[in-house]
């Protein structure tokens, strides 16, 4: 029997690549062609591994340049100067607020900056709550902030579901139109705004009443532009499994959804609660009654009182937005890049 003549193809030399591995470039494993690849492979590898750490941290200095005491000393002495720069600009007003708030009235005038001259004293933060009552305008603004919380947090993630995930025909025209009141100026709605409240379609006037703030609140189109963006970014292989599942619209957006925008919720959330905390402008127009005025339009009041007991108002006031954001820091840190919900 004749062995089976060999194709020209098959009788080439093939050349190895130093690049690929013996099985793959040719080489009959076992023989000196093949120790050769592989060791010419083991050290390509080895040559970008290296490389590697220098890629990555490439930056305004090279390798080379941090190994000089000189250049990394005056790095780090200029990056802990914008750090302390960084925190007295940002916390030291909220800092000296605080000391204000227990200073007697005589020592913030004379001595400001010096820390307690004289003591402490509780007698700014009591006259404030007894005496002027800013419990009662605290819890006001409680309910304010709440109100306008929950107003903003059902239109943003129900007008971003509609949008991004179930995108009926008029989708697009409500998308621009919706990213069109973004370039609308505030004020110019004011008048408007505030003859509908004083003379609503429905009902009474809402003047002194929580829901003249709680509704305008709810129409925010960046927030629902925050969302439906937010909401692009999930699984869509999620929706069509409930779907197929037989989950309805209103399944699918309290059983899945929601669950999943657990970040975009939180920073929605922090943003609703102190823009309403500080507005002052609206609540000032609508909200003039003693029994449901806010933190911020009853403080524009107090500009002839005590100078401690106003220092200690103004501490107390600020507590809510500084916990809140120390609460919730990481979901908003994480929700604020937008990113998917789901990795892999």
């Amino acid at each position: 029997m004749t062995a089976p003549s060999s194709s020209p193809a098959r009788d080439e030399l093939v050349e190895p690549d130093p690049a690929l591995p013996a099985s793959r470039a040719g080489v009959v494993p076992g023989s000196a062609g093949a120790v050769g690849a592989n060791v010419a492979l083991a050290r390509s590898l080895r040559r970008r591994r290296s490389a590697a750490p220098d890629e990555k941290e490439r930056g305004a200095l090279s390798t080379a340049d941090w190994r000089r005491p000189q250049v990394r000393w005056t790095w780090r002495g200029m990056h802990l100067l914008l750090l302390v720069l960084l925190v007295v600009w940002c916390l030291g007003p909220l800092l000296l607020l605080a000391k204000f708030a227990f200073t007697p009235t005589q020592d913030i005038l004379t001595a400001p900056m010096l820390v307690f001259p004289n003591g402490a004293t509780l007698d700014n933060v009591d006259q404030a709550w007894n005496r002027y009552h800013i419990g009662q305008y605290f819890l006001n603004t409680v309910w304010v902030a709440l109100g306008s919380w929950f107003v903003q947090v059902l239109v943003a993630t129900t007008g971003g579901y509609v949008l991004s995930v179930l995108r009926p025909r008029w989708a697009r025209a409500l998308n621009w139109a919706v990213l069109t009141t973004l370039f609308v100026p505030a004020v110019v709605l004011l008048i408007p705004l505030y003859k509908i409240v004083v003379d609503p379609p429905v009902g009474t006037t809402l003047i002194n009443n929580y829901l003249a703030v709680w509704l305008p609140a709810g129409a925010s189109a960046f927030n629902v532009v925050l969302v439906a963006r937010f909401f692009d970014s999930l699984p869509r292989e999620v929706f069509e499994a409930a779907r197929v599942d037989g989950a309805g619209p209103f399944r699918m957006f309290w059983s899945i959804v929601l669950p999943m925008s657990r970040p975009i919720v939180g920073v929605v959330s922090v943003f609703a609660v102190i823009a309403s905390w500080k507005d002052f402008l609206w609540p000032f127009l609508v909200l003039k009654s003693e029994t449901v005025k806010p933190l911020s339009v009853y403080l524009q009041s107090m500009a002839n009182v005590d100078k401690g007991t106003l220092m200690a108002a103004l501490a107390i006031s600020t507590l809510i937005p500084v916990v809140m954001f120390l609460v919730f820091q990481r979901m908003f840190l994480r929700g604020a890049g937008l990113g998917g919900a789901v990795k892999g």
